[in-house]
C-alpha cells in the first residue's frame, strides 16, 4: 500500500474558543491516539483532504511527524467531523497504530466489467454494498476490492463470498451479503382490456379554462320581532309632553310657593319625589 505524509502541530489550548481561534488561522484540530497517550495536535484540513481524494470509502496509512522533527508516526485517518452547514472540515481523529499488529478497517468495491444482463436485456446495475470491513497488517491494507459483474445475468446478484480479497487481508463482512445485482429493466405500462380509449380526432380538455361560478342563493334577511304595543300617534305625544310640562310646572310652583321655600333654600328633590306628586295631581283632578 502506498504510504503518504501528514505534517502535525502541537496545540496547547482545548474548548471551543482555542479551537475557534485555530480554526481562524487554518488549521483544524485533531486528536492523535492509539498506542500512547493521547495528544492533542493541529492538522491542515487542506492537506487532509488531499490525501483522502479519489480514495472514498478507503483507508489510508499515514506518516505522521511534528514539523522540524526526525521521529515519525504510522497512523491511519479513524473520523472526521464536518460542519452541517458550510462543510467544512472541523475536526479530524488519527489513530496510531503498529506495524506488527492487524486492524481492522473499511476499502472501498468497485465493480469492473458489463455484465451481460446490461448489454443484451438492457437491465439495470444496481451497487448494494459500496465498502466492506476487513482484517489485515498495516501494510497490506488494500486500496480497493474488485466485483467482476461481467458473468451477470438479470435477476443475479454477486455476494461477499464472491469477493477476491488480497493475501492477508480478511473480509469480516456476512458471505451471503449482497454486494452487486442486475435487476431486470422498466417495463412500459400495458393497456388494459376494455379501458377506454382516446378517440382519434378528438379534442382534449382545456384543464386551465375556468368554469362560470354559479350564483350563490341570496341569504334571507332574518325576521325581527314586532312589538305587541302600537306606537303612539303624534297627538298622543303631544298631549303627554303637554301633561307632564304642567306636573313639573305646577310641583315647582307649589314648592316654591310654600312659606318653608322662602326661609331656607330649597334641596334638589330627587326624581322620584316629582313622580310622587304628579301622580297625586292627577289622581285629584
Amino acid at each position: 500500500m502506498e504510504m503518504v505524509e501528514l505534517t502535525i502541530q502541537k496545540r496547547d489550548g482545548t474548548g471551543k474558543g482555542a479551537a475557534g481561534r485555530l480554526r481562524r488561522a487554518g488549521h483544524v484540530p485533531a486528536v492523535l491516539y492509539g498506542v500512547g497517550t493521547p495528544e492533542s495536535i493541529a492538522v491542515s484540513p487542506r492537506d487532509v483532504l488531499r490525501l483522502i481524494h479519489g480514495h472514498e470509502g478507503s483507508t489510508r496509512l499515514l506518516k505522521v511527524a511534528f514539523p522540524g522533527s526526525s521521529e515519525s508516526k504510522m497512523a491511519i485517518i479513524r473520523d472526521m467531523q464536518f460542519d452541517p452547514v458550510s462543510e467544512n472540515l472541523i475536526h479530524v481523529d488519527l489513530q496510531e497504530v503498529a506495524m506488527d499488529r492487524p486492524i481492522q478497517v473499511s476499502v472501498a468495491v468497485h465493480h469492473v466489467g458489463e455484465p451481460v444482463g446490461v448489454r443484451e436485456n438492457q437491465g439495470i446495475l444496481e451497487m448494494i454494498l459500496r465498502e466492506v470491513q476487513v482484517s489485515c497488517l498495516p501494510a497490506n491494507i488494500p486500496d480497493v476490492l474488485e466485483a467482476d459483474v461481467s458473468g451477470l445475468h438479470i435477476n443475479e446478484a454477486l455476494t461477499v463470498k464472491d469477493l477476491v480479497a488480497p493475501e492477508g487481508v480478511r473480509i469480516l463482512n456476512d458471505p451471503n451479503q449482497a454486494v452487486v445485482m442486475v435487476a431486470p429493466p422498466i417495463a412500459e405500462e400495458a393497456a388494459v382490456p376494455g379501458a377506454p380509449t382516446a378517440v382519434a380526432g378528438a379534442e382534449p380538455e382545456v384543464l386551465t379554462e375556468r368554469k362560470p361560478r354559479e350564483a350563490a342563493p341570496r341569504a334571507r334577511r332574518p325576521a325581527t320581532r314586532r312589538s305587541k304595543w302600537p306606537r303612539p300617534s303624534s297627538a298622543s305625544a303631544t298631549q303627554g309632553r303637554s301633561i307632564g310640562t304642567r306636573v313639573t310646572t305646577w310641583a315647582s310652583a307649589s314648592w316654591m310657593g310654600s312659606p318653608a321655600a322662602s326661609t331656607r333654600a330649597s334641596p334638589a328633590k330627587p326624581v322620584t319625589w316629582l313622580r310622587r306628586r304628579a301622580g297625586a295631581a292627577m289622581r285629584s283632578t
